[in-house]
């Protein structure tokens, strides 16, 4: 009999990949491309969506070549896509209207100030299970529905269409025979009724926003369709929002289990089951995932803006690295952080604070702080920001964290993540699969052709590859971790949003 295998498309913040995978969840090949990141402005990002397109036809190819495997051998294909991020195209020719905004894009800051002002501005945010920020997707397509031209009445006659970048993608897949969104990128819109999981009426009134231009949600776990470029003739079995995805490749499908992805920003994730908890410190109720018709499983989530791309501006901007792993060498030529803390709100704070007029500090600077010292700072911060969002977690769940299953690129500092397991005073765990995120929307595919016959199977494939154990003096944590806090009510308050 011939083996079969899945494939998950990974379209992330600066890449996309693809990935195989077989029966035992284990990595077979993968090919990655790099898309272009636009700063038109201080706090504007954007991605050309066609490009990201153009990439994944690009790579579908490449990564089944690489497997040695023909696409008939390909049971599903699974999508995990950077969430947030918003994308406007024509219905009939399928081709993008202006660039994609990125879900790190700040522009709508001054337009979500004067919704929160507006009647009904505090059912929508009770609906949505979500604050109105910049972060989220509906903001953003006001905007651009308010900033092109003519776009609002073509929108109303359904000539434009909306998704995150899931909808684009199967859109592309499947040659525009399918419109549609999964469950848990849907819940990041400001727009979905998480009681009804479908559009809210008052939500898409309130902001102004033509049904007609939104995608059909579904389950994450189902067949949305089959394919008709890329990867001709396979059926697309999942779509899940990245953080999602790595939640359901961590096998985190137990309520009480928690998992945090470090990569550009991270993401903590705790599994709340079939019932929504509303956070009262800050943190994000989201849509986990829902398997076909079952009931949806629900989280608390506690989104970090900045903790890999902190390590970029460091090499990049800085230049006091050539490589991103040079940081903890350099950290490690120094005993502690020298009395300096670095906060990066470079686009505001996220959980659990939701400051988004805040912008970066460097404090505790003396003559005697060097660059290794820095190099400290920024490692800590991703740590320090890691302890806030477990702390409104466990205060939000009534659980207490008893350890955190880690992934991501930023999971290979060995310093960093034994100053996390210091810091939250828990275990820390990689598994043995580091691309838990693509690994999630392949077992999701799988699950739904019937390639995994249950959750069970999947855990199965879970293996432990690292463990770090805390390690440090109570009294220094807390010392430690008030610094960092007075340091971080430094930031509040520096841009003042124009009336």
């Amino acid at each position: 009999m011939t083996e079969r295998f899945v494939v998950a498309i990974d379209q992330g913040t600066t890449s996309t990949r693809c990935i195989v995978f077989d029966r035992r969840g284990q990595l077979v090949s993968l090919a990655q491309q790099e898309h272009k990141q636009f700063f038109p402005k201080p706090g504007w990002v954007e991605h050309d969506a066609a490009e990201i397109w153009r990439n994944v036809e690009r790579l579908a190819p490449l990564t089944l070549r690489r497997a040695g495997i023909t696409v008939d051998q390909v049971a599903a294909v699974g999508i995990a896509n950077q969430r947030e991020t918003t994308v406007l195209w024509d219905r009939r020719t399928g081709a993008p209207i202006g660039r994609a905004l990125v879900w790190q894009d700040t522009r709508t800051d001054s337009l979500v100030h004067r919704l929160l002002a507006e009647p009904g501005a505090e059912q929508v945010q009770q609906q949505s299970a979500l604050p109105l920020a910049t972060y989220f997707s509906g903001p953003r397509l006001r905007w651009m529905l308010d900033h092109t031209p003519g776009l609002q009445q073509r929108a109303e006659l359904g000539e434009v269409l909306f998704g995150t970048m899931e909808t684009w993608l199967i859109w592309k897949l499947t040659g525009g025979a399918v419109h549609a969104t999964d469950v848990t990128n849907a819940s990041r819109t400001n727009l979905l009724d998480v009681h009804t999981l479908d559009w809210s009426p008052e939500a898409l009134h309130f902001f102004g926003i033509p049904r007609a231009m939104l995608p059909e949600v579904r389950p994450s776990v189902e067949v949305f369709g089959t394919a008709t470029a890329a990867f001709p003739g396979v059926r697309i079995g999942a779509a899940l929002g990245d953080q999602q995805a790595a939640l359901f490749g961590q096998t985190c499908f137990t309520p009480g289990e928690a998992k945090c992805t470090y990569g550009t920003g991270s993401f903590l994730l705790l599994n709340t089951g079939t019932e929504l908890v509303r956070s009262d410190n800050g943190l994000l109720s989201t849509v986990a995932y829902q398997i076909g018709g079952e009931p949806a499983h629900f989280a608390l989530e506690g989104s970090i803006a900045i903790t890999g791309s902190l390590v970029q501006w460091f090499r990049d901007q800085l230049e006091l690295i050539t490589s991103a792993p040079e940081i903890e060498t350099l950290a490690r030529t120094v005993a502690d952080n020298g009395g300096c803390y670095i906060v990066p709100a470079f686009s505001g704070l996220y959980a659990p604070h939701w400051r988004s007029e805040a912008r970066g500090v460097i404090v505790g600077l003396t003559s005697y702080i060097t660059k290794g010292h820095l190099a400290r700072a920024v490692l800590e911060a991703t740590a320090w920001q890691t302890r806030e969002v477990v702390d409104a977690m466990n205060a939000d769940s009534g659980l207490t964290l008893k350890t955190l299953k880690v992934d991501g690129g930023m999971t290979a500092d060995n310093l960093l993540m034994q100053y996390i397991a210091d810091v939250l005073d828990v275990p820390v765990v990689r598994p043995l699969a580091a691309e838990t995120v693509s690994l999630g929307a392949a077992y999701a595919a799988g699950l739904a052709v019937g390639h995994w016959p249950d959750l069970e199977d999947l855990r199965r494939n879970w293996h432990r590859a690292a463990q770090w154990l805390p390690a440090m003096d109570p009294r220094r944590r807390d010392t430690e971790y008030a610094n960092w806090r007075r340091a971080v009510e430094r930031t509040f308050d520096w841009i003042r949003p124009d009336c």
